[in-house]
């Protein structure tokens, strides 16, 4: 059921300097940056009014006179527009305590190309509870991004800048858009500059009901020029509309291991995980056509016992680590942990079970066509394994065999591409 956006209103901040856009915005500030013709901050209301926030708050402050020329009081646009000027400046988060508290917040940068349904946001931040929600997802730059870690419910446990990231993480990170619920703005006691995420979000984790809303729509900050110029790319292929949830997505399933990552049997331990050569260039093909990149991997290493869930997580981390490294990302991961056999050593007897999920059976397919709105039928399954094929068969995708794994019955002429790469060339 789609959820009214009743008592939220929106919060953009426009006030940063934009420094580096010099010398593509010239002298207007980086919300009036034109992209594919049409100011930023005017493609986010367009969205905003769609899904039903018509009361907007836009926070200015560096040339913040331009802006209210060009939007003055929003009724152009169809919506409702007031202004908070910073006399000082005050970050990311020091004017949030400063405003009227009446409703929840929706709070954008307004340095953002987005096109995403709010209402599936507003869904899941309610049924959690949620004192903030933030819509989180992968991304390209991942090294240069804040590392969200959360739970298997979504729960955020931290924030992890990139200048402390150590090691692996998966590649899910803050879009730069949060839901706040007004409960929690009452209580917000800040003052002065402040960091949104170091001074807000951080500190609001430690007492739970922080949580990731992972979103596969479209969010995209221009805040370099390279940023800005893949921005107008996008626009000029109509993908931002094209990934929004209310319209069926088209998916490239994989299979991980022998597909994407070398074939080194069971793997228990992250620094197995080596990617096949191109895999990585061939996964950013994926993500740059607009289709969804999604894993869909048997894990049989839960039920037999030799690798926790856990640690299965910091595996997967480390895979989304080295694609992350070469601008490469997968938009979600579903894993089966079942095994119907048994007779292992230290093997876990509640799953130990035939399943609807475990390939070729294809339920983490369905459930992704569930979550995602994917049209199987326009989708593809992509393994080394014949069982990949027949799990296509049985979602009603089109199945694609690679020859680069360890499977015999790819390697004697069954299969359609040698290599992963050798099929995102077709797409």
């Amino acid at each position: 059921m789609k959820m009214k956006p009743d008592g939220i209103k929106a919060v953009i901040l426009a006030g940063g300097r934009g420094t580096r856009l010099a010398g593509i915005g010239g002298e207007i500030p980086k919300p009036l940056v034109n992209v594919c013709g049409k100011p930023v901050l005017e493609r986010q209301i367009e969205v905003l009014s769609r899904e039903g926030i018509t009361d907007i708050t836009i926070v200015i402050g560096h040339l913040g006179g331009r802006i209210k020329e060009h939007f003055s009081d929003g009724s152009r646009f169809g919506v409702k527009i007031s202004y908070f000027e910073e006399t000082t400046p005050l970050g990311t988060g020091g004017a949030l305590p400063l405003l009227p508290v009446s409703e929840d917040v929706l709070l954008c940068s307004g340095d953002l190309v987005f096109d995403f349904t709010l209402s599936l946001m507003l869904d899941y931040h309610r049924k959690k509870g949620a004192l903030i929600t933030v819509l989180a997802h992968p991304n390209s730059h991942l090294a240069d991004s804040t590392a969200i870690v959360a739970d298997g419910d979504g729960r955020i446990l931290k924030f992890v800048p990139k200048e402390q990231k150590s090691g692996d993480y998966a590649n899910l990170s803050n879009a730069g858009i949060q839901l706040f619920s007004r409960r929690f703005l009452e209580t917000l006691n800040i003052s002065g500059a402040a960091d949104l995420d170091r001074d807000i979000l951080a500190p609001a984790c430690e007492n739970g009901g922080v949580y990731a809303y992972r979103c596969t729509e479209y969010v995209h900050d221009m805040g370099t020029p390279e940023r800005l110029r893949k921005a107008e790319e996008d626009i000029s292929r109509g993908i931002p509309a094209m990934r929004n949830l209310s319209r069926k997505q088209k998916a490239v399933f994989l299979d991980r291991d022998g597909t994407i990552n070398v074939y080194k049997g069971y793997i228990t331990n992250p620094g197995d995980i080596e990617l096949l050569p191109g895999a990585a260039e061939a996964v950013k093909k994926i993500n740059e056509t607009g289709m969804l990149a999604v894993i869909a991997t048997n894990q049989a290493v839960i039920a037999r016992g030799e690798c926790t869930f856990e640690e299965l997580a910091a595996i997967n981390a480390r895979l989304e680590t080295l694609l992350g490294r070469e601008g490469a990302f997968i938009d979600r991961l579903y894993f089966c942990p079942h095994h119907p056999d048994g007779g292992f050593p230290g093997e876990r007897a509640e799953f130990k079970t035939v399943c609807e999920c475990r390939k070729p059976a294809p339920g983490m397919l369905l459930k992704a066509a569930r979550e995602m709105n994917i049209d199987l039928a326009e989708s593809f399954m992509v393994g080394d394994s014949v069982r990949d094929r027949e799990t296509a068969v049985n979602a009603g995708c089109r199945g694609i065999l690679l020859s680069c794994g360890k499977y015999e019955e790819a390697a004697q002429g069954l299969a359609d591409y040698p290599d992963l790469l050798s099929f995102t060339k077709t797409l």
